[in-house]
Parts: C-alpha cells; sequence; structure tokens
C-alpha cells in the first residue's frame, strides 16, 4: 500500500480518530471543488485510515439506529 503521510499503523489511536474526523470534514468541498487528482487523494487516504480504524476495532460500536430495522423504526 503506497501512503502519502504518516502510515496509518503507525498512527496513535488518538491521531487516527482525528485524522478521520478531518478527511470526513472535507469530503464535501473536496467532492465539489477539488480537482481529480484531489479526489482521487482523499478517497485512498480516507480509505487507508477506516481500514486501520476497522482492523483495531472490528468490534466497534453499532448504533442499532443506523440499521435497516431502525431506520424501519422510525419511518
Amino acid at each position: 500500500m503506497t501512503t502519502m503521510g504518516i502510515d496509518p499503523a503507525q498512527l496513535s489511536d488518538d491521531d487516527l480518530i482525528r485524522e478521520l474526523r478531518q478527511l470526513h470534514s472535507t469530503r464535501s468541498d473536496t467532492f465539489f471543488h477539488g480537482s481529480d487528482d484531489a479526489l482521487s487523494r482523499h478517497t485512498s487516504r480516507t480509505n487507508e485510515l477506516e481500514s486501520e480504524y476497522l482492523r483495531r476495532y472490528p468490534d466497534r460500536e453499532v448504533d442499532p439506529e443506523r440499521l435497516r430495522e431502525g431506520a424501519r423504526q422510525r419511518s
């Protein structure tokens, strides 16, 4: 895997979460206004960081409201 910036596996948990939050907060601007290269890089970096997060937290807490059944109950 080629990475720009620090290898996600080398980030502390706090740094990983901070990086993910930053990328998610800039996604819309990058999508709507970034160059093709910027969007591609943003997507690949997001995938790197999300994959690392899921590797570390395979049993992460899932909000029942975010599941189909939860959505059906809201309807």
